[in-house]
This record gives C-alpha cells, sequence and structure tokens, in this order.
C-alpha cells in the first residue's frame, strides 16, 4: 500500500491523500486550498494522479478544504462512489453550491477585469452545473456500519465531533504481503477531530485499534481555552458593545460554528440575566443564505445530536431557535443591516473572511471603535481574518483601506478542532500503539511540535508530512501485530448493539424484547452487520420523527398541517418498525 499526501501536507486547507492498494486506488477526502492568493491559485493546478483511474472517494466531512474540488474531480473523468455520512451528504449539496457560484462569481469578475487590461481570461474552477452532476455520486452510509466498498475493503464512519456529520474512517484493507500470503492492514484517518461537550454534537469518538494512523493537527502545538470560559467572555463583549451603541460582528462557517453560536446564545438568553437585560429588543441577524439552509439542514438530522440537544427537542422545544433571531436572505436586507444602526449581533459567512457578505460588515464596522468583531474559528495564513486577527491596523477590503479602530477579540474556546490534549488523547487511545502515525492539516510548526509530544509522552514515532509526498506503507510496517479472533469481534460488536439498543427513546423500547442476540453459529458476520444497519436506521428515523413534532409544536401549527407531518414521518418510522421483525 502507498499513501501520497496531495494536500494538507504543506499547512493546513486542501485535505486529499491518494491510497494505492494492489487492486485500487481511493482518496479520502478531495478539499479546496485556502488563503493567500498563491494558495488558491494551486485549486487550478492538475492533480497528482488521474481522476478517472480512482475507484472511489470517502468524504469526512462536509467542509469545503475538505469536499470542495469534489466537482473538478467528477469534472475530469472521476465516476466511482463518494462514501460519507449522511448528514454530510446534505451539507455537501449545499456547500458544493456555494462554492461554484462563488467560482463563477469571482471568475467573471476578473475576467472583467483581465478584458479591460487587455488580458487573458478563464473559466470558473467549476460550474454549478457541474457541482449539481457531482451529487450523484455521493453515497451515505450510517455511523457505525461497516461497509465493504469493493472487494477486500471495508470501510466504517466513526463520530469526529467537529460538524455535523464529521467523522473519523477505520479502513479494512486486504492484499498479499511480500510473501504472497493474505494480510490485513488497518488504516485510520482522523477527518477534523472536535472537541468534548461541544453544543448539539456528540463527542469524538475513540478508535480502538490501528496500524496506520493520518491524523490532523490543526491546534497540535497548544492548549485552548474551554468552551465555557469564552463563552462567559462573549457574553461580556456584547453586553460591553451593545451597550455603547455598537454592533458585534462575528464572522463564523455558515456549516458547524453558526449553528453552534445560535446554540450558545440561546443559552445565555436563559440563563445570563445580565445578558437577557441588555439584550432585550436587540436582534441578533444571521447573514448568510446557506448559513440558514444549513440550520434546516441540523434540525432535520437530529439523529446525531448528543444527548443534551436529543431532551430539548423531546421536550418540544428548538435548540437553535429564540426570540430576537433573525435570517437575513435576501441581498437588500443584508445590506441595510450597515445602514440599521441599532445596537446588535451580526453572525455571517465566510469564517475567514475570505468570501461572502462578510466582508461588506468588516468594511462598514471595523472602523468605528463603538463596535466589536469576534473570532470563533481558525483563520488560516493569508486571509483577511487572520491579518485582521494577528492586529493588522489598516486592511484592504474590496480595494479600500479600511482602519481598525473596532475592538478585536479571538476566542479560540469556539473552535471546532481539538487542541493539543485533545488530540494526544485521542491517539492515545488506539491500543496497541499503531506502528505508523502520519500528521497533516497543520501549520509546519504545529506538526513538528505535535511530534515531539508524541514520542515524549506515548513513545510513539510520528512523522509530520511537511510538503507532498508519497509514503511505502510495507517499508512502515515492518512487523504486523495481531489481529483480534473473529468471535471476539463479533462479541464485541453484538455488546455495541445492545448498549445503543439501550438508548433508543422510549417509543422503541419494546425493540429490547424482540431482539435476542447471540454469538451462536447462525450469527454470521453478515448478520451481525445487517441487525447494526436497522439498529442505526431506527435511531435515525426516531429521531427525525422527534424533529418534525418539535418544528410544528414551536411554530404552534396544529391541526391537519401536524397531523399531515406526523404522518408522513410516521411513515418512515413505521418502515424501521417493519425491520424490527427481522431481529
Amino acid at each position: 500500500m502507498n499513501i501520497r499526501f496531495c494536500g494538507a501536507a504543506d499547512g493546513v486547507t486542501g485535505s486529499c491523500h491518494l491510497v494505492t492498494t494492489e487492486r485500487y486506488k481511493f482518496l479520502l477526502d478531495c478539499g479546496m486550498f485556502q488563503g493567500n492568493k498563491k494558495n488558491e491559485a494551486r485549486n487550478r493546478l492538475p492533480f497528482p494522479f488521474d481522476p478517472a483511474e480512482l475507484d472511489f472517494v470517502i468524504l469526512s466531512h462536509a467542509h469545503v478544504d475538505h469536499c470542495g474540488r469534489l466537482p473538478l474531480l467528477v469534472k475530469q473523468g472521476f465516476r466511482g462512489y463518494i462514501y460519507c455520512t449522511d448528514a454530510t451528504a446534505d451539507l455537501a449539496e449545499i456547500i458544493l453550491r456555494d462554492s461554484a457560484y462563488i467560482q463563477e462569481r469571482d471568475t467573471e469578475y476578473r475576467n472583467k477585469k483581465n478584458k479591460r487590461g487587455g488580458g487573458w481570461t478563464e473559466p470558473p474552477i467549476y460550474t454549478v452545473n457541474e457541482a449539481i452532476e457531482t451529487l450523484k455520486y455521493l453515497h451515505p452510509v450510517l455511523y457505525g456500519s461497516k461497509k465493504e466498498v469493493v472487494e477486500g475493503i471495508t470501510i466504517c464512519f466513526r463520530e469526529a465531533g467537529h460538524i455535523l456529520g464529521s467523522s473519523s474512517v477505520e479502513m479494512w484493507i486486504k492484499e498479499k504481503d511480500e510473501q504472497g500470503r493474505d494480510s490485513e492492514t488497518k488504516l485510520v484517518f482522523s477527518g477534523d477531530i472536535g472537541t468534548f461537550n461541544r453544543p448539539i454534537l456528540r463527542d469524538p469518538q475513540y478508535i480502538d485499534e490501528a496500524d496506520v494512523v493520518i491524523m490532523e493537527t490543526t491546534y497540535g502545538n497548544r492548549p485552548l481555552v474551554t468552551r465555557r470560559d469564552n463563552l462567559e467572555e462573549l457574553s461580556e463583549i456584547i453586553v460591553r458593545t451593545v451597550k455603547r451603541g455598537g454592533t458585534v460582528v462575528i464572522p463564523a462557517f455558515s456549516v458547524g460554528r453558526t449553528q453552534e453560536l445560535l446554540f450558545d446564545i440561546k443559552s445565555l438568553y436563559e440563563k445570563d440575566k445580565v445578558f437577557a437585560d441588555a439584550m432585550k429588543g436587540r436582534k441578533v441577524y444571521v447573514d448568510s443564505p446557506m448559513a440558514e439552509t444549513a440550520t434546516e439542514i441540523y434540525k432535520k438530522n437530529a439523529q446525531v445530536y448528543d444527548e443534551e440537544s436529543r431532551d430539548m427537542l423531546l421536550r418540544g422545544e428548538n435548540p437553535l431557535s429564540f426570540e430576537g433571531l433573525e435570517f437575513t436572505r435576501d441581498l437588500f436586507d443584508s445590506q441595510m443591516l450597515n445602514k440599521n444602526k441599532d445596537p446588535k449581533v451580526i453572525i455571517s459567512a465566510s469564517g475567514m473572511c475570505d468570501a461572502g457578505r462578510i466582508k461588506h460588515h468588516l468594511k462598514h464596522n471595523l472602523w468605528d471603535a463603538r463596535n466589536s468583531v469576534v473570532f470563533v474559528g481558525y483563520q488560516a495564513e493569508g486571509t483577511l481574518g487572520r491579518y485582521i486577527a494577528d492586529g493588522t491596523e489598516d486592511v484592504k477590503i474590496f480595494g479600500e483601506m479600511v482602519h481598525v479602530r473596532a475592538e478585536i477579540y479571538d476566542l479560540k474556546g469556539f473552535s471546532g478542532h481539538a487542541d493539543m490534549d485533545g488530540l494526544l488523547n485521542w491517539l492515545a487511545a488506539i491500543q496497541p500503539p499503531p506502528r505508523a502515525v502520519f500528521l497533516v492539516h497543520g501549520e509546519e510548526d504545529s506538526k513538528k511540535d505535535f511530534a515531539a509530544t508524541v514520542e515524549q509522552k506515548l513513545g510513539i514515532k510520528a512523522i509530520p508530512i511537511l510538503e507532498e509526498c508519497s509514503v511505502n506503507i510495507a517499508e512502515e510496517l515492518s512487523v504486523k501485530k495481531g489481529l483480534r479472533s473473529e468471535e471476539d469481534a463479533r462479541l464485541e460488536e453484538i455488546m455495541d448493539m445492545r448498549s445503543r439498543l439501550a438508548d433508543i427513546h422510549r417509543n422503541l423500547e419494546h425493540i429490547l424484547y424482540v431482539t435476542q442476540l447471540s454469538a451462536d453459529d447462525f450469527t454470521t458476520e453478515a448478520r451481525i452487520r445487517d441487525i447494526n444497519d436497522i439498529i442505526l436506521q431506527l435511531e435515525k428515523d426516531t429521531l427525525n420523527l422527534s424533529s418534525v413534532v418539535t418544528d410544528y409544536d414551536v411554530n404552534n401549527r396544529r391541526g391537519a398541517n401536524f397531523e399531515d407531518a406526523a404522518k408522513t414521518a410516521g411513515e418512515d418510522t413505521a418502515e424501521g418498525a417493519e425491520n424490527t421483525a427481522v431481529l
């Protein structure tokens, strides 16, 4: 097996890793490079492989630096499945459409400018139609479901806790060793690992064993302050700003960070009297059409919520809604926000301030000392957000120099990435320790420092990937570790399924009485996999029904409309109930 690191190698963005086995070629992610113009220009370079030769792609999650070049891959001949979780498939649709729209708009602007100067023109990297064409290759797989994607390669998605649908990926790859004997290597791709106790999302799931690990290191050389401390600081910033008549501008990714901020602000209204009093009669605006659509996708994927958010749904509460919240989809309404001098909070995309409506809000608010700008996510090198966060006094926005007088805050506790300790704990949970660890998705210092920390604290040699390169896994694995017996593996899966069955909500508790799982000769590996998939689908259908009921209850929609919605959701759940009979 050979791994070629084609992106997120010399930096954070552009996640893309080519795995070549004796029979197959596949990608882990296919993301866009972000940052300065030089970095973004890399998106137009040819892939270091032939997309038509790829058998499939595994997508860890729907952020653009992980999925943004998938339409280019299809445009250049890829025709295989793109495996991901179902929530990732939902979010990827809006991310790719939006990315394509930006490509078309920015290319049109550059071409007009170049024509006036007698220069060259170029097509967009891909169009909206090409992004739509890509969607038909998305192939959702439920969390925890083992799927043989081609003969000899089985995958399983595990919760990564980064955004809705994000996953770490386990891969079991069968090949012949140097002596011609059958051999299996377990490769684990971390994706982007989130933090524990985040709102809405479940905690990252630890992986119990691996031979080879490819893992992210975004914050590999620093601990971060806690989210709770940063939430208190955010409350204080908003209260101070609105009391002096200012506006709080929060650049936030439309997918993930915006929804978590809504959850957090809702909790401040409910638990922080000083905040609630200061914001009485004030508005919180989400100025991003994609964020509004993404929020709706969050609502319909309640099956992957954490326990706290599930309980809110079951009580009839919407965890992503509160009085005073307004979404501005129309461009005119967005422009009016900057003419409205009332104290307010504006959450807008993009999170790194390199595109979208946030640039207009910064242009109109950075110069005013009454205002505040609060960063709540990673700012890549070369982005407008990074310049502002680093203290640059004058920045150019739409060709105009803007002097920074607003108060600037960088609250890293809101980051969707695990810090150094979180990454270390995730890796330490793999036992016995992997014998090959490759560090990607981080700046050079972060990778090198984390590699030193891993060797010092865990006794594992980790290799920081600092440039695009290839590694031969056979050379890295000189001794194959012993694998669990098939019987042990089957028993472990059965115990895991029994545990999840116990957590299914009250309206499905009867399943426990009709489900008899055993490890006898009649319970084959395929049978276990089938039952496991049924349980996962039941979990999803149950929470989807709760989500529909909550949405209609919150909006006081009773009578026929409510009954129709419940009936529709009930039909989906009934299909799952029929599956229960086969258990």
